[in-house]
């Protein structure tokens, strides 16, 4: 028996999920691309499609997982459950106009056409906000709308911004901020829900080691207290006596976001021989 998942057949999600399966020791079957593709050492089997099939895919049971954006998920809203956000692959959903317009607040789209391929999404906003809108619904290439006169603003994933810049667009309300989810059917057998939980304990692992580093140091005896109050670890810090009197050897687990600010700190109290490692698993 194996797991079947869902995964986005091309793109960034597609490439950060299999990123991540990689990194979790799961090897697929090499060769030619495939529509299904087993696991040569754990028990999943990997279904490639569209992202905006995966929730009906999770929800009618061809798959018993998946892996699709949030976006997506909320848009199509099927019955589906959330297992785990993933963290990856985040974006956010906003309404854009041309950039020369002035924009003083929502009822400036009163009447207006509003390109997107997320009308739902979209018409329950309005609907909250009592703009009366006409959405068209476009599959694709949404930002080019209001330059070929076929709407007056869009609403539409939005990631670094580029493509509203390039199409002389520019972001005036963001409705929701989007990432990847794991999903699952509802109802999982009590053999598949164990093949999910391993599956997980090894996604935990490998996000738990994002962004970590293994530093060893050398530290003065007579520092060590204020050293360790320095250091924002997980837990208590490994510490070894030296054979050289009055040094230990301290080892700890930092985030790489705080390690500049923290290894000055070290030094002015006496750290050296500082060494910082990757760390390719973390399991708590």
């Amino acid at each position: 028996m194996a797991l079947r998942i869902a995964v986005q057949a091309k793109g960034r999600l597609y490439d950060e999920t299999m990123s991540l399966l990689t990194e979790a020791g799961i090897k697929l079957e090499s060769g030619k691309r495939l529509l299904l593709l087993p696991a040569r050492n754990f028990p999943l089997e990997v279904l490639f499609l569209r992202d905006d099939d995966i929730p009906q895919s999770v929800a009618d049971g061809v798959s018993d997982i998946g892996i699709v954006g949030e976006n997506e998920f909320v848009e199509k809203r099927k019955n589906a459950l959330i297992t785990k956000r993933l963290g990856f692959s985040k974006c956010r959903l906003s309404l854009a106009i041309p950039k020369e317009i002035e924009y003083e607040g929502i009822t400036w789209f009163n009447d207006k056409v509003i390109a997107t391929s997320y009308p739902e999404i979209l018409r329950d906003f309005l609907k909250e906000k009592q703009v009366n809108a006409d959405i068209h619904v476009i599959t694709g290439s949404v930002e080019i709308a209001p330059g070929i006169g076929l709407s007056d603003a869009i609403f539409d994933i939005v990631s670094s911004g580029s493509t509203l810049v390039s199409n002389h667009l520019k972001e005036v309300e963001v409705l929701m901020r989007s990432e990847a989810l794991l999903i699952q059917h509802p109802n999982l057998s009590d053999d598949k829900n164990e093949i999910l939980k391993e599956l997980l304990f090894r996604i935990e692992a490998v996000q738990l080691a994002e962004d970590k580093k293994y530093v060893l140091m050398n530290v003065p005896t007579q520092n060590l207290e204020q050293i360790v109050n320095v250091l924002p670890g997980m837990k208590s810090p490994t510490i070894m006596p030296l054979a050289k009197d009055g040094w230990n050897s301290l080892h700890a687990v930092i985030a790489e976001k705080q390690f500049w600010d923290i290894i000055g700190k070290l030094k002015s109290l006496g750290a050296e021989g500082i060494l910082v490692l990757p760390i390719e698993k973390m399991i708590l």
